[in-house]
């Protein structure tokens, strides 16, 4: 584990300041904040599996982002990660070829430190209960990642990455807000 001086090793498919392990969202502030936002994703009682969530914090408290790690049963490892980042969030700022802050979180989950880079975006128009969503979908030289991204009216973006299972339109129609006051801290 690196000193509280030392930065967090790199991941070799995420880097940047953001992509590293999951424990450096604990918060630093004695009074912690949650996100000003609701989040977008599957209710902990539609998934057969174990849920975990994280907050992407801010030096000055705020929160840069909400993220949701879905696990599923008997110990077979992350199967899905749900990512909700505010505009303005450094860990929506990845270079060209890079992949998104939920895929290195994913693949730091799963312990493959294999380089995995974005090699292609189609847009596609998909509905979400009323609402018709233009969801990017990027095309990973790992097959085995699944990842879909979409901006919400309120300039949230919304990603998600799966390992070994593809993203369907049915899992459009069980994404729902949960309310921010689920996520708040201290």
């Amino acid at each position: 584990m690196p000193s509280p001086q030392e930065p967090p090793a790199r991941h070799a498919g995420a880097p940047g300041t953001y992509h590293c392990g999951m424990s450096f969202l604990r918060r630093r502030s004695a009074t912690p904040a949650g996100p000003d936002f609701d989040v977008l994703a599957m209710d902990p009682g539609d998934w057969p599996g174990n849920l975990g969530a994280g907050l992407l914090p801010a030096p000055d408290g705020s929160c840069q982002g909400v993220y949701l790690r879905y696990d599923l049963f008997g110990g077979r490892g992350p199967a899905m990660i749900i990512g909700n980042l505010p505009e303005g969030s450094p860990a929506r700022e990845v270079t060209e070829g890079e992949v998104p802050f939920e895929v290195g979180q994913l693949l730091l989950a799963l312990e493959n430190d294999e380089e995995v880079t974005v090699v292609g975006v189609e847009d596609m128009p998909v509905m979400q209960g009323d609402n018709l969503l233009i969801v990017r979908r990027l095309k990973l030289s790992e097959s085995r990642i699944s990842c879909v991204q979409f901006d919400r009216s309120d300039n949230v973006l919304v990603t998600i990455a799966a390992w070994d299972r593809p993203i369907t339109d049915d899992l459009y129609a069980l994404l729902k807000p949960l309310p921010a006051e689920l996520f708040q801290q201290g």
